[in-house]
């Protein structure tokens, strides 16, 4: 049944709108660690033209301490998994904000996941298992004041909400977003018995997941639909070389399960406007980009050259393909091109950089971190960015890159494959190429891909073709938004 609030605006005009529950464990700008931040905040400005209300559910971290103070109690647990917990009222922009303040389970130092050593807590099974109750409970209107058509659950940290509303019987309905299925919160199966579900969840139809909990799989398992953020991975997935042993249940739920590219924000993200930029720059003016280039190379150690700057802004993993990039960085030098490298990870690929920058001086400039006004400056500053993940989800830095005309150099996997057209010769003749996209990720066919780039841009006026098909690409929020509320109105017309 459908749930409808009716809205005052300033013009005293009455607009219905839907109400609908975002849970996730983070949200840009408030805490960010990867890409699932920047999707769940701007989904509430993608929907709200649509009709829709959105809310964010997040956990009370620190970073959130002065929103918990300055908000508005509307709840209180006296316990919460064994926590003193309240619910309080803030904003997210515009748009509405409830933080779980649960101190006991969320005001630690360190990420929102690990300690500051980089280990993961011992008790994320009962943190989030909180956060997903109390999405569920918000979602049933268990909570006086408070009551949504639709429960909108963000990877494994909110996976257990969709099994929630499902175990109370609530008629909310419910989507489950994959950002990376890679990650899939598991945990001992011994910690069934404080979540607080049905008997029956203790099985392959509910929570149990190879005689462990699986938090996303109960999610995936019990929500009306299945979202993944790229058409390709929602097919990647059903295979087992991506879908990390939740394949069978992917294809046996194949026909609730559809992939909606992310978008980006233009607000946040746009070469004409940003104020990280030296110079800012549209598609007509991107002779501007040589004052952002120039302010690279010092900020990462680089000599002038005639060249490409090619750079990596990505966490330094497997995934995404590090471990290859890396032993062939003697190899990228040689073509005359030089790297400018923003990111942290693996200790070893962290060393095996570092390594390269020192037998290369000049050429390789490192920075292990992340810096998101640095982020900005290589997008609108270097030459192309590589991406040669083993899969993706969506990816979001070859969006940035092609609305900052900064090339993208990506294998053809996920939502890269998605979004970026190779610059192959027919492609080329018709105008439409936006990057360059290499099969597999091995040591030669990303060098391959590295040296078609090195050649494109010694041609200067198919370069600069390339970079404005790039930017004239729409990935702003516009159609993303649309899609995900085609698939909200589909589930709230159905009993």
């Amino acid at each position: 049944m459908r749930t409808r609030l009716k809205i005052l605006f300033g013009t005293g005009r009455i607009k219905n709108v839907t109400p609908i529950l975002s849970v996730a464990s983070e949200a840009y700008p408030l805490v960010k660690t990867g890409g699932l931040a920047d999707v769940v905040g701007a989904l509430p400005d993608a929907l709200a033209p649509h009709g829709f209300e959105t809310t964010t559910l997040l956990p009370g971290y620190a970073a959130l301490a002065d929103l918990v103070a300055e908000g508005e109690p509307v709840h209180h647990w006296a316990d919460l998994f064994g926590s003193d917990a309240r619910l309080v009222a803030a904003r997210l922009g515009e748009h509405p904000l409830l933080i779980l303040d649960a101190p006991a389970l969320f005001q630690r130092p360190g990420g929102p996941y690990a300690d500051p050593s980089g280990r993961d807590w011992d008790d994320n099974w009962r943190r989030f298992a909180a956060l997903a109750r109390a999405g569920a409970e918000l979602a049933g209107g268990r909570i006086a004041g408070q009551r949504f058509a639709l429960l909108h659950a963000h990877d494994w940290q909110a996976g257990l909400a969709p099994a929630y509303v499902r175990a109370f019987g609530q008629q909310a309905k419910t989507v489950m977003t994959v950002h990376n299925i890679a990650f899939q919160g598991r945990f001992d199966r011994a910690h069934f018995a404080a979540l607080g579900l049905p008997d029956w969840m203790n099985s392959i139809h509910g929570v149990e997941y190879y005689d462990a909990l699986g938090y996303l799989k109960a999610g995936l398992q019990a929500a009306d639909a299945i979202t993944t953020v790229s058409p390709t991975y929602a097919r990647e997935i059903r295979e087992p070389q991506f879908g990390m042993g939740l394949e069978g249940l992917i294809a046996a739920r194949a026909a609730s399960v559809s992939g909606i590219v992310n978008g980006i924000d233009p607000a946040v993200w746009s070469p004409a406007s940003d104020p990280a930029l030296p110079a800012r720059y549209d598609a007509v003016t991107l002779d501007a980009r040589a004052a952002n280039r120039a302010a690279v190379e010092p900020n990462f150690g680089l000599a002038s050259g005639s060249g490409p700057i090619f750079t990596v802004i990505s966490r330094l993993t497997w995934q995404k393909g590090m471990d290859v990039l890396a032993a062939i960085l003697d190899d990228l030098v040689a073509t005359g091109a030089r790297l400018a490298l923003l990111g942290s990870g693996d200790r070893t690929l962290e060393d095996a950089f570092r390594a390269a920058a020192d037998r290369h001086p000049g050429r390789i400039g490192v920075r292990i971190g992340y810096d998101e006004r640095l982020s900005h400056l290589l997008q609108g500053g270097a030459d192309a960015i590589l991406i040669p993940s083993r899969f993706e989800p969506c990816g979001l830095t070859q969006l940035y890159g092609l609305a900052y005309g900064c090339v993208p150099v990506v294998a053809r996997t996920g939502g890269l494959a998605d979004t970026v057209i190779d610059a192959n010769e027919a492609a080329l003749a018709a105008g439409v190429a936006t990057g360059i996209v290499h099969d597999g990720v091995t040591p030669e066919s990303c060098l391959h891909a590295i040296a078609r780039a090195v050649a494109l841009y010694a041609d200067a006026e198919r370069w600069r073709q390339i970079q404005r098909n790039g930017m004239a690409a729409d990935f702003s929020w516009d159609e993303s938004g649309r899609r995900y509320a085609d698939l909200y109105h589909s589930l709230l017309e159905q009993p």
